[in-house]
């Protein structure tokens, strides 16, 4: 589905958001998991956001990528979630893409184990910078929409963005270092 028809769509079936779900759903949860650091937080709140988009359909003006219009959506629903303190209990999920071709059980446990490796240092960085980083590596937004995204000024993004790999690396050789010893 493109962002151009929905432009033009004054009002949405079932089937059409099942389609955005279907897309966009796994980054609308590891978005709400980044900003929450839940599992049951992201589950709420990926919900919530589908639901807002559905009943909200008409405020987008395709000014943005429907993408980005669902991430500010998570980053709102993610926020107020915090404010109110409320959040009912639901199974995480585990959103791990299976490969066309099976590699070796070995080189398959190395390479989850270096990828959560990576993610758990991504995790230990403040906020702000994880956010940022998030943004750019995972979702691909370029800076301007990252700085649209997020309302900070373009130079903010591009420190954020510096911090947070320097601060990433910091983390990774320290790792490495301890491994070594």
């Amino acid at each position: 589905m493109s962002d151009e028809h929905l432009k033009y769509l004054s009002a949405i079936d079932h089937f059409d958001i099942r389609e955005i779900m279907e897309q966009y759903g796994e980054d609308v949860w590891n978005y709400a998991y980044f900003l929450t650091r839940k599992h049951d937080w992201a589950d709420d709140i990926s919900q919530e956001v589908f639901i807002k988009a559905y009943k909200n359909i008409d405020a987008f003006r395709g000014q943005s990528s429907l993408k980005t219009w669902l991430l500010k959506i998570t980053r709102n629903t993610s926020f107020s979630h915090r404010k109110l303190a409320f959040f009912r209990r639901t199974v995480g999920l585990d959103a791990r893409m299976l490969k066309q071709v099976q590699p070796s059980a070995e080189n398959e446990y190395m390479e989850r184990s270096y990828s959560d490796d990576i993610w758990d240092k991504v995790m230990q960085l403040p906020g702000r910078y994880r956010e940022t980083l998030l943004l750019n590596a995972h979702y691909h937004m370029s800076l301007e929409e990252i700085s649209r995204h997020l309302n900070i000024s373009l130079g903010t993004v591009k420190s954020r963005l510096h911090r947070a790999r320097s601060r990433l690396a910091d983390l990774m050789g320290r790792d490495s270092n301890d491994a070594a010893n």
